[in-house]
């Protein structure tokens, strides 16, 4: 990764001469486009396209380098954006009780496979406090006032609503945060939050699913991670994975392997998003390796 690395990902309606237009342009102006992928999808008519270039000296800047689009995003009527690569995603993660994802992302970011800053942990319980005190990540504990009614639970995702503002969040990751989110906290976040469901959706939701799994007597095991929307578990997914299992597994040893899938996919999602390697296809996502 060089200083002077930066990604361009856009879209628009698919038509001739987009990619020779986008690179033909940062020829032009001295680029050298490092990757570059495209996808045309025939069902929307929707274009799409992620481009790693590096920039001459003169045009090091993100700002500068996205005035040279302003023609071309008027001519395709395209949206597009320009990330700085040596810049890093600002993320929060939230949590109940269990901490499995959690720990995984902050092992994984801590040896350097994930290309953010962790700025803070956020809880509705006190129990993962110690795991982001031996990371050393500030702990944020936002319990749920009252008897957890519409108002007490609104006035809590206030809280983490202003420790977001407050530490320029650019992504919350909820990793096993356990908790119905309200539309006004879904709007504010909008494709600014990504969920780790426990299980290959739409199967098994709600509480105890690898206890639902068992007593099925389920052959694959999955997780799917999605950003979040006001249709709880119904918003884009980004990734999924399962994990063939057997007969001879109790809840525990099943549980064991549902939450090691649950770490990968999360952990996968969160790389990609941080990477600008998504982009938004209506209620899907293109998702470019």
């Amino acid at each position: 990764m060089n200083a002077n690395d930066y990604v361009l990902t856009l879209s628009c309606q698919d038509t001739k001469g987009i990619v020779y237009s986008v690179s033909g342009l940062l020829y032009q102006a001295g680029c050298n486009i490092l990757d570059s992928q495209q996808y045309g999808d025939p069902a929307t008519g929707l274009f799409f396209m992620r481009v790693h270039f590096a920039a001459p000296p003169h045009l090091d800047d993100a700002d500068k380098l996205g005035l040279l689009f302003v023609d071309l995003r008027t001519r395709f009527a395209m949206r597009s954006e320009i990330h700085a690569v040596a810049r890093r995603t600002r993320v929060l993660i939230a949590v109940s009780r269990q901490a499995h994802c959690l720990n995984d992302l902050l092992f994984r970011w801590r040896a350097g496979q994930l290309h953010m800053d962790v700025v803070g942990v956020v809880s509705n319980h006190p129990d993962g406090g110690s795991l982001a005190s031996h990371y050393q990540v500030p702990f944020h504990h936002v319990p749920i006032p009252g008897g957890a009614d519409a108002d007490a639970r609104r006035a809590q995702e206030l809280r983490i609503e202003a420790i977001t503002r407050e530490h320029g969040v650019e992504l919350l990751v909820l990793a096993r945060y356990m908790q119905i989110l309200s539309h006004a906290f879904c709007a504010a976040l909008d494709g600014r939050a990504i969920n780790i469901h426990h299980s290959f959706l739409p199967s098994f939701k709600g509480a105890r699913p690898y206890a639902q799994a068992h007593e099925r007597g389920v052959k694959l095991i999955g997780a799917t991670a999605h950003y979040v929307t006001s249709d709880l578990d119904e918003g884009p997914i980004i990734e999924q994975d399962v994990k063939r299992v057997d007969h001879g597994l109790d809840v525990a040893a099943l549980t064991a392997v549902g939450q090691d899938v649950e770490n990968q996919v999360l952990a996968r999602a969160v790389r990609w998003h941080v990477e600008h390697r998504i982009l938004m296809n209506g209620h899907k996502t293109v998702v470019f390796s």
